[in-house]
């Protein structure tokens, strides 16, 4: 596997000021990246800091961690756009661009990886052989790789929500189907408060006279 199933924690990706992640999905962590309910879209890893930040919390999950130095942003941003069309187009019903699903499948196919049995100490030892002939980048490789997964796993697939709260534009897999909000720290607790403020602010009818 490319990608370890243990995710940098929610906490730990909000102290360093992203308001969402940690999904089981590294794929669906990129994707919300960007805020899309904003106008312009607000690009949360824009500033060359965060996004070195943002790779250094989620690079512990991928198992080229260390190996490789932090893909250039412009290759980060165009993978993202992909991705998020089309968990949006599924979520929408709809058919993904053709350019988002050949993008995804270009920086798949950029940096392929291959198995190698190893002697090792007098033993056997499976390895993982990247290869960059044609300037690809593994984490993006791995992550155009977990984005197919989401998008054709069944089970995956139809767990890809987006938040409920109309403001939000964050993506998450649903793995209790019970969850509707993205975080409850934020969406959670906003919509609650808005709900008990409506209950007790909102203005009873008056009563009717009678003539």
């Amino acid at each position: 596997m490319s990608i370890t199933t243990k995710p940098p924690s929610l906490q730990l990706l909000q102290r360093a000021g992203f308001p969402m992640g940690g999904e089981p999905s590294l794929a669906v962590d990129l994707a919300d990246t960007v805020v899309t309910v904003t106008d312009p879209p607000t690009d949360l890893i824009a500033d060359a800091d965060q996004y070195q930040r943002w790779w250094q919390l989620q690079a512990p999950r991928l198992s080229v961690a260390g190996e490789f130095p932090v893909p250039d942003l412009s290759a980060t941003r165009r993978l993202r756009q992909a991705i998020r069309e089309a968990f949006d187009a599924h979520l929408a019903s709809t058919t993904p661009l053709l350019t988002s699903v050949d993008d995804i499948n270009a920086a798949a196919a950029a940096a392929p990886m291959s198995s190698r049995l190893e002697l090792r100490d007098n033993a056997l030892h499976r390895s993982i052989r990247w290869h960059l002939e044609h300037g690809g980048h593994p984490a993006l490789a791995a992550i155009a790789d977990d984005a197919i997964t989401v998008l054709t796993d069944d089970q995956l697939r139809g767990q890809l929500r987006r938040c409920a709260n109309p403001a939000c534009s964050m993506l998450f897999l649903a793995t209790n189907p019970r969850r509707t909000w993205c975080t409850a720290n934020i969406c959670g607790n906003r919509t609650r408060a808005q709900r008990h403020y409506h209950q007790h602010h909102t203005p009873k009818p008056s009563p009717t006279k009678h003539e």
